[in-house]
């Protein structure tokens, strides 16, 4: 199939990567058999991506490698297909054995509520894919230039439609997987039965797949714990009398941007129309080709749905989307977000009990003073019901039976498990990307800083009386996005070692971006900018007026509702 080109340029490199694969195969079974090496060849890198899983290296002791002239510390991060953060007990102790067995000892939930397992070595790569495979998982299409993990709401509170959602959920990721059987074959051991001359047709992809990664959220208001307004794709739940109608359609959210080049920035989504529920994967199939054929293939850095949205504009996507449906969205229906974080602690509905846990920055580990995977793997063996990995890197302890709630509160206070409650509002609503010592696109610290930088903003906000005032904080240590930072009230984007930019003025219920208060500047610096806008807040904020609306009020920052601003 030709794809029509309305942009300039040759192809960038990835593309003839791609369409070179034999549909995603490339050399990667005959890379992985490769013992004199700990990494493969960068090429096979960038289709390892689409069977869910980079190339890393322990940025910790790369200098000390350097010096004692050994290769990087290779290691690969594995991200599992989990749509909606959904898990039963035997996945969550499948994972849990795993991280022990071939990785770093712990678990990464991730922004996008699935699985995350870092530190596992070449040579423990199909083990680790087969045991996966064995407890009902698989890691197809987690990254690379396809529709990746689709998130759904996971607050209890909505379990009444929670199911349906879900299932929306699931429907979508396995409508929208790759079609080719590479990933059985190189990781499971799936007899060949092409020859490798022959292709396999991807109906919804085409042989170059898309020209950058596709994010899809799910979300059920009041609550934007999905961040729906960041992602390329969105379905907003209408819900009325209990039940669900359908949903609003959302186009062109996305987070990441290139520091120094204004031609890339964060956007929001916009709403289009609404679509029945029964209609939801083709609509979602039909955009995913619009942007198949009309994204940016010569600039990846401006290759996202996004870019495709603005430059072509809303009505043409929504015109190009009603022709290749055949049909017509209908008008958008009302609804309302009032927060996207989660809420903590047990909460009943139609007799089952769910326990929100808090998991800071959504890290899962033993420490000496804190047990809290081991206190989790006992709950694991006992739980009857399921797990789900909230969007804001949290865990729920979800369809506990009356009967068997006291028993989840003791293992709770057994290991010293925690809701959170005790914790700042601050400190309940922050959310960190990876960033050293895995990431290879790091700049500074991120999950391993944030902990300390809200302990001394924790004293601030006490000295002001609003330790229970909730405001989004977030931090990434490059500007990729990875932790949503574009909605934070206040966020941070790693620059250099220690230094960061400060973004001020999003929406606490997520549909407004912030914009750049401050470039380049430490911990120090930070302190001295929030400890007096902290206090001007304490002291002159309105009722019910959040931190990031009060930042525009007082004139410390200008509203962005547009990305193409957000660097005016």
């Amino acid at each position: 199939m030709d794809h029509p080109k309305y942009l300039p340029g040759e192809p960038d490199g990835t593309e003839a990567i791609k369409e070179e694969s034999r549909f995603l195969r490339g050399r990667l079974e005959e890379v992985f058999q490769e013992r004199l090496t700990a990494g493969i060849p960068e090429d096979q890198t960038k289709l390892l991506k689409f069977h869910g899983s980079y190339m890393q290296d322990d940025r910790d002791i790369r200098l000390e490698r350097q010096q004692q002239k050994l290769e990087p510390a290779y290691q690969f991060m594995i991200r599992v297909r989990l749509a909606g953060g959904v898990a039963t007990p035997d996945q969550w102790l499948t994972m849990d054995r795993l991280s022990r067995k071939y990785g770093n000892d712990t678990m990464k939930l991730t922004t996008r509520q699935t699985f995350q397992l870092h530190g596992i070595l070449k040579w423990d790569m199909k083990a680790t894919m087969q045991a996966m495979n064995e407890s009902l998982m698989d890691t197809i299409a987690a990254c690379g230039d396809v529709n990746r993990n689709v998130m759904c709401n996971a607050n209890p509170y909505e379990s009444s439609v929670h199911q349906k959602v879900h299932q929306t959920a699931v429907r979508l990721s396995d409508h929208l997987l790759p079609k080719t059987r590479a990933y059985h074959e190189i990781w499971l051991d799936e007899e060949k039965v092409l020859d490798s001359r022959e292709a396999v047709e991807e109906p919804i992809y085409g042989p170059v797949y898309l020209p950058r990664k596709f994010k899809i959220g799910v979300a059920v208001p009041p609550s934007n714990d999905v961040d729906i307004f960041s992602q390329d794709l969105g379905f907003i739940a209408i819900v009325k009398g209990g039940r669900l109608q359908g949903f609003n359609v959302t186009v062109g959210g996305g987070m990441g941007m290139t520091h120094g080049d204004t031609e890339t920035y964060p956007q929001v989504a916009r709403v289009i129309g609404f679509t029945p529920a029964k209609h939801v994967e083709d609509v979602a199939e039909k955009i995913l080709t619009i942007q198949r054929d009309y994204g940016n293939r010569s600039n990846r850095k401006n290759a996202r749905f996004k870019y495709t949205v603005d430059r072509l504009g809303v009505d043409f996507i929504r015109d190009e989307l009603n022709s290749r449906l055949g049909w017509e969205l209908k008008p958008a229906r009302e609804f309302r977000f009032d927060h996207n974080g989660d809420r903590y602690g047990w909460i009943e509905n139609d007799g089952r009990w769910h326990l929100t846990l808090f998991i800071e920055n959504g890290r899962v580990t033993d420490t000496e003073d804190y047990p809290m995977m081991t206190g989790l793997r006992e709950i694991a063996k006992v739980h009857q019901g399921d797990f789900r990995l909230t969007p804001n890197q949290n865990l729920i302890i979800a369809n506990v039976p009356e009967e068997e709630k006291d028993r989840i509160d003791e293992m709770v206070a057994q290991y010293g498990l925690t809701d959170g409650r005790h914790n700042s509002a601050l400190r309940q609503n922050a959310m960190a990307c990876v960033a050293f010592p895995t990431c290879g696109l790091a700049m500074a610290e991120s999950e391993r800083y944030l902990p300390t930088l809200v302990d001394k903003l924790e004293g601030i906000l006490d000295e002001a009386g609003i330790r229970e005032q909730e405001i989004l904080i977030r931090m990434t240590g490059c500007p990729n996005g990875c932790a949503r930072p574009g909605l934070g009230e206040i966020a941070f984007i790693g620059k250099a070692p220690g230094k960061y930019n400060l973004y001020l003025g999003a929406s606490f219920n997520g549909d407004r971006l912030n914009k750049m208060y401050r470039e380049n500047i430490g911990e120090e610096e930070i302190l001295a900018e929030l400890t007096p806008m902290i206090r001007h807040y304490a002291k002159e904020r309105e009722v019910g007026e959040h931190f990031g609306d009060f930042v525009i009020r007082a004139g410390y920052i200008q509203a962005t509702t547009d990305g193409r601003n957000f660097h005016e």
